[in-house]
């Protein structure tokens, strides 16, 4: 059976794991993906054997520890569109705390690992900014954690897209060992600075084997596995996404799809 690429949330006030998708509901083998809506007085606590994690949060005060390390209450922004985020790598099989100062969002990140790397503070004056493509074509980029940092398989990303704007684009992918491209899978966490807007994603092979075009509403995921990816933001409507990659090697090498070829890479 096919699986669908386009996730929507779970928010029953009940539940507050938005989304949790691993490997295996993703039909694939590196990345998982999870979203916590978190209130003060509910704390949350995980262990991942053979998994890196690396927290992203997206919104609100939190008090975190890794073990018996403690990383102190941390966290700026009231949306994602706010400036960069506090993120906190989680080495392999230690033991996670998040303990929320005010009501929260929480991106988990995760990818196989051993847990060779030490767990550590990415504040936000330590993440990398850059500006990609020009006239409708520009969005703006937070290297959360880049292949040049510290880790085993994870790569992280945040990218902002006014509205009006295409990003991921030209169209790329990361699908293969071949010269000049790495196989990484990778999901897209979706954020709308407004209520009731949208944004389309395309998701697509040579062959079209893979081609399923998803209009995405507020707090949406997809599903990359293969192919090239696209995003257009509606006008009115800025839209933020979190990147998750991973894949057997630690690189971010693309390709862009055949006849942009008169238009700058990515």
């Amino acid at each position: 059976m096919s699986r669908s690429l386009l996730v929507k949330p779970d928010l029953s006030p009940a539940a507050p794991q938005v989304h949790h998708i691993t490997p295996e509901s993703a039909g694939w083998r590196y990345v998982g993906f999870e979203v916590f809506d978190l209130t003060p007085g509910r704390t949350l606590e995980r262990r991942l054997q053979g998994r890196e994690q690396c927290l992203v949060l997206l919104s609100g005060r939190a008090a975190m520890r890794v073990d018996d390390q403690s990383f102190g209450t941390l966290g700026l922004r009231r949306t994602p569109f706010e400036g960069k985020p506090f993120a906190l790598y989680v080495p392999a099989g230690a033991a996670l705390s998040v303990t929320p100062a005010s009501s929260c969002e929480l991106a988990l990140c995760s990818a196989p690992a051993r847990g060779v790397v030490p767990p550590r503070l990415i504040p936000p004056e330590a993440i990398g900014e850059e500006v990609r493509g020009t006239g409708t074509n520009t969005r703006y980029i937070r290297n959360v954690l880049p292949a040049s940092a510290p880790a085993e398989s994870l790569q992280v990303v945040e990218v902002v897209t006014p509205g009006g704007h295409w990003s991921s684009y030209p169209p790329h992918k990361h699908d293969s060992d071949r010269q000049g491209e790495t196989q990484l899978e990778e999901t897209y966490y979706h954020r709308l600075a407004r209520p009731g807007g949208f944004a389309f994603q395309r998701v697509y092979t040579d062959d079209r084997t893979l081609d399923e075009t998803m209009t995405v509403e507020d707090r949406d995921v997809v599903l990359v596995p293969r192919g090239y990816h696209p995003v257009s933001a509606a006008h009115g409507f800025d839209l933020y996404y979190l990147n998750v990659m991973a894949g057997p090697v630690r690189r971010w090498l693309v390709s862009q799809a055949p006849g942009y070829e008169f238009l700058a890479p990515r």
